[in-house]
């Protein structure tokens, strides 16, 4: 009976990663994902220079072996991650995209540029708190050793403690339409 079960689960899972390769290969028939194509594939175009920013440094995360494109793996390993990761896998995840410099720790301009392209993006902008407010009460929050500079330890802590920047998180990296995409294909196929 276990094993049933483990094999509906895994038929599953075949017809979803089918059907992201079919959605990826419609998007990209070169089977590499550019920049610019990655902007088309989550529809995100006519972005202010801070979001334009952040989607930059989101391609560069999801581009794993740094030679400028986003093959199938890639793809597949960060809708995996994003969609199903364990928590602790995704917060690290979301160091590395903030870390914009690669320097290991966020700063204050860092997670600021952050929180306004992530408002830019979902169109949050007009917010009770401003992105200058949200983000000095996040440090306020989670910079323990008050230096400045969230490390990665901070980071994973601080988000695990803090429901608010939680939800930031979480919407910076909403796939849902994508996912919607791939579903509504599933059902006319």
């Amino acid at each position: 009976m276990g094993n049933s079960m483990g094999s509906t689960v895994d038929d599953l899972q075949a017809v979803e990663m089918h059907l992201w390769y079919k959605k990826f290969m419609t998007e990209c028939p070169s089977g590499q994902l550019t920049l610019h194509e990655f902007k088309q594939f989550f529809g995100l175009r006519g972005l202010d220079s801070e979001a334009n920013a952040y989607i930059e440094q989101m391609f560069r995360t999801f581009d794993m072996n740094k030679d400028g494109y986003i093959d199938f793996m890639e793809y597949v390993a960060a809708l995996s991650l994003v969609m199903r990761g364990k928590m602790e896998h995704k917060l690290r995840w979301y160091f590395k995209l903030y870390d914009v410099d690669g320097n290991g720790c966020i700063d204050r301009h860092e997670l600021l540029n952050i929180i306004k392209a992530i408002r830019a993006i979902n169109g949050t902008e007009n917010q009770d708190s401003s992105a200058e407010d949200f983000t000095n009460r996040v440090f306020d929050r989670i910079d323990i050793n008050g230096d400045g500079e969230l490390s990665l330890e901070e980071f994973v802590a601080g988000a695990r403690s803090d429901e608010d920047f939680m939800e930031v998180m979480i919407k910076s990296l909403d796939l849902t339409h994508i996912v919607a995409m791939i579903h509504s294909r599933r059902r006319s196929i």
